[in-house]
């Protein structure tokens, strides 16, 4: 992907229609941009937002990129690769808010969130914590702004962070559930793909989104036996056109035909996934008792609380627990475990997107031409626009489009 062509081609895109005066006049508004990248210090958060060759692009667009030091040593992109790229190399986390817009992986902190300044633009995931809503009073606080890139939409109305990270999280599931069926983790001693002669592993995917599609990839790729189920059936449906001409076995979510499955799975992937809010739980503690000892249960969907009764979360220092004889690998930020993977592809997305405002001229006006990313903002100038948000943390609603209309 050439990322130098793509906010030109999303420019012409938004702005073929306009008068030929307000084109000129848009281009004429375009801004420098100043970008704070602090160092995650949240626990086993390994990812960077930008990896140095998004740096060196961002520069040569007139962009100025502040880097805390250390902030890619984990994800192997190292402060003299960010310096060789034009980033400007800082001792404190606290200088990266000096920016104008701060790009971050994890939430803010608390004591990240007394840096925060008016009118400042802040990226980062969220969460639906009740610690969580003293940072987004923070936020209406200092009138700031932020984006919550787990719920940014492209112009297709996609979400591109959540399907980029999906696509790693269902890949690695598979890749992790043949590691515990190894005797190398005191597994069973089953290879995943399976042989000429001996009956594949038998693997259940619950949730047919993007994490679950991928997995299924995977699985097939290997030679699994693959069961999918989800609670749409839609979803269903989608997925057996993405995979061309071959046929896997799909079903409804149902307790009788799920809990049937599972007492012969050796592996299940939970992958379902709300809209916002919990996951629904749809496996049962007697769903996984019932399970043969040995069997693997990953579960993407502990983010969002687990769609496993038995789930608990853990981490990569310490990532299973076994419970009824069966395994659980239940750690939330599984795409931080191929951190550089994974941070290429956010710097995919998070690079164009950053020329954008400059070119539109600052993130007010960008949210004027990109209304898909527009339902990523859930705070702009220190009012709440994020229903979910408002209702969780009691705090009083405004809609976006209305203050866009006004400004």
């Amino acid at each position: 992907m050439n990322l130098s062509k793509v906010p030109f081609s999303r420019m012409q895109g938004n702005l073929g229609l306009m008068p030929q005066e307000e084109m000129l006049e848009v281009c004429r508004n375009s801004a420098r941009l100043t970008i704070g990248i602090p160092k995650e210090t949240t626990f086993q958060e390994n990812r960077i937002p930008l990896t140095p060759a998004a740096v060196a692009l961002l520069g040569a667009h007139g962009h100025e990129i502040a880097v805390e030091a250390g902030a890619g040593d984990n994800a192997h992109f190292f402060d003299k690769e960010y310096a060789d790229a034009g980033a400007r190399i800082v001792y404190e986390a606290k200088e990266t808010f000096e920016a104008g817009i701060v790009l971050k992986i994890s939430p803010p902190t608390l004591e990240e969130s007394e840096w925060i300044r008016p009118k400042q633009f802040i990226c980062s995931a969220v969460q639906s914590t009740n610690q969580y809503g003293d940072i987004v009073r923070k936020l209406v606080e200092k009138k700031a702004t932020a984006l919550a890139y787990n719920y940014l939409k492209d112009d297709d109305g996609f979400y591109p962070v959540v399907r980029s990270m999906g696509e790693i999280a269902g890949s690695a599931s598979l890749l992790i559930a043949a590691e515990y069926l190894s005797n190398v983790n005191q597994g069973r001693g089953i290879m995943l793909g399976g042989v000429t002669g001996v009956p594949p592993v038998e693997v259940i995917i619950i949730g047919a989104g993007i994490v679950g599609e991928s997995a299924l990839r995977t699985a097939i790729g290997l030679g699994a036996q693959v069961r999918v189920f989800d609670n749409n059936l839609t979803r269903l449906s989608r997925l057996q056109q993405h995979l061309g001409g071959q046929r896997v076995f799909t079903s409804l979510i149902s307790g009788d035909e799920l809990s049937r499955r599972l007492t012969a799975a050796d592996v299940v992937i939970g992958a379902l996934r709300a809209p916002e809010g919990r996951t629904p739980m749809v496996v049962t503690e007697d769903m996984v008792q019932s399970m043969k000892p040995g069997a693997v249960i990953i579960d993407v969907s502990i983010d969002q609380g687990g769609c496993f009764e038995t789930s608990e979360i853990t981490n990569h220092q310490k990532p299973t627990f076994k419970k009824y004889g069966v395994t659980h690998y239940c750690v939330p930020n599984i795409s931080s475990r191929f951190a550089q993977t994974a941070s290429i592809a956010l710097s995919n997305i998070f690079s164009p997107m950053l020329i954008d405002i400059g070119q539109a001229g600052g993130y007010e006006d960008y949210l004027r031409y990109h209304h898909g990313s527009r339902s990523g903002i859930y705070v702009f100038h220190g009012m709440v626009t994020n229903k979910y948000f408002a209702g969780l943390y009691d705090l009083p609603l405004r809609e976006l489009d209305l203050i866009m209309a006004a400004l």
